[in-house]
C-alpha cells in the first residue's frame, strides 16, 4: 500500500394520533440509542466539537460497505450516520441528503464513495454545518457536468462491458433500466483485493443504479468553497485513477493514493478512516 500525500445545521391532536406520535418517538429513541452509545467522546483534544460523520455509498453497494470504517470511527468517539442511497437520481438523492443534514446538530464531515461523491457535492451546497467533504474513489463532477461525460474523458475503465441492464417499470407507466454489474465480473472490476467469498455476497446484494443517472449533472457543487479530501484508488477498474487524480486536483483536495480497488472502504478501512479523521481534525472549530 502506498499513501502519498499531496498539497494539492396551538394545534389540538386527537388522542389516537397522540398515542401514535408517542410510540414513534419511543421507536426513534430506540433506534438512535446505539448510535449515541457508540460515540462517548464528543470533542477533539482542546475542547472542539467532534463532527458527525455521514457516509454515503454509491452504486453496486449499500451502507454495509462502510461497516469496518464505521466501527473504527465509533471506536474513536465519532457519531456516524450511513443512510441508504436509493440510486434513482442525482436531484432526488442530493435533496434528500440535504434535508437529512438539516436534522443533525453541530458540524458534519460528509463522505461519499463512487456515485455518492456526486450526491454529497450537491447536497452540501448552502449548508454551513458541512465542514469537509471526503471523496473515496468517487465521482466529483462540477456544475453542469454529467457523470457520463466526466467518466468518458479518461480511458481505463473496465466497467462498461461488465454492466447488465435490467428494465423496470414505474407506477405512472414510465420505465427505465437498472444497471447491475455481472456477478462473474464483480470482483475483477470492483473489488479485486476483497476476499472472493465476500465479493460473492456483495455481488448478490448489490444495489443497481438507474442508467439515467449517468446523463444527469449537478446544478451546483459545494467543493468550490468547502475543503475537501480525496482518496485515489490506484487499482480501480471502475473509475480510472487518472479521473480520480484529475478531480482531486481540480477541487484542490488533500489527496492520498492507496493501492486499492474501487471498494476502498471495504479493502482498506484503516486508510479510509484515517483520511476522514484527518478532515475532521483539520476543520475542527471552523
Amino acid at each position: 500500500m502506498s499513501s502519498h500525500r499531496f498539497t494539492h445545521r396551538k394545534l389540538t391532536i386527537p388522542a389516537a394520533a397522540t398515542a401514535i406520535a408517542a410510540a414513534a418517538g419511543l421507536a426513534a429513541v430506540a433506534l438512535l440509542g446505539p448510535t449515541a452509545q457508540a460515540a462517548p467522546a464528543l470533542t477533539h483534544p482542546g475542547g472542539k466539537a467532534k463532527p458527525t460523520i455521514v457516509l454515503v455509498h454509491g452504486a453496486w453497494g449499500d451502507a454495509s460497505g462502510w461497516s469496518k470504517v464505521t466501527e473504527r470511527l465509533q471506536h474513536d468517539g465519532y457519531t456516524v450516520i450511513a443512510p441508504a442511497d436509493p440510486l434513482r437520481g442525482l436531484a432526488q438523492e442530493s435533496t434528500y441528503l440535504h434535508s437529512l443534514l438539516k436534522t443533525i446538530e453541530g458540524p458534519v464531515v460528509l463522505v461519499g464513495h463512487s456515485y455518492g461523491g456526486a450526491v454529497i457535492s450537491q447536497a452540501a451546497v448552502g449548508d454551513p454545518q458541512v465542514k469537509a467533504l471526503v471523496y473515496i474513489s468517487a465521482f466529483v463532477p462540477d456544475q453542469g457536468e454529467t457523470l457520463g461525460a466526466l467518466a468518458g474523458e479518461f480511458p481505463g475503465s473496465q466497467l462498461q462491458p461488465a454492466l447488465r441492464p435490467v428494465p423496470f417499470a414505474n407506477a405512472d407507466g414510465t420505465g427505465g433500466a437498472d444497471l447491475y454489474v455481472n456477478p462473474a465480473d464483480f470482483r475483477a472490476v470492483l473489488a479485486a483485493d476483497v476476499p472472493a467469498e465476500q465479493t460473492v455476497v456483495m455481488a448478490t446484494g448489490q444495489r443497481p443504479i438507474d442508467a439515467a443517472v449517468f446523463g444527469q449533472a449537478p446544478t451546483a457543487v459545494a467543493w468550490h468553497t468547502v475543503p475537501s479530501w480525496a482518496l485515489v484508488a490506484t487499482e480501480d477498474k471502475a473509475l480510472p485513477p487518472a479521473l480520480e487524480r484529475f478531480e482531486a486536483r481540480r477541487a484542490h483536495s488533500h489527496t492520498v493514493e492507496v493501492d486499492s480497488s474501487h471498494f476502498a472502504m471495504v479493502s482498506h478501512p484503516e486508510q479510509v478512516t484515517d483520511l476522514i479523521e484527518d478532515a475532521a481534525h483539520a476543520t475542527a472549530g471552523r
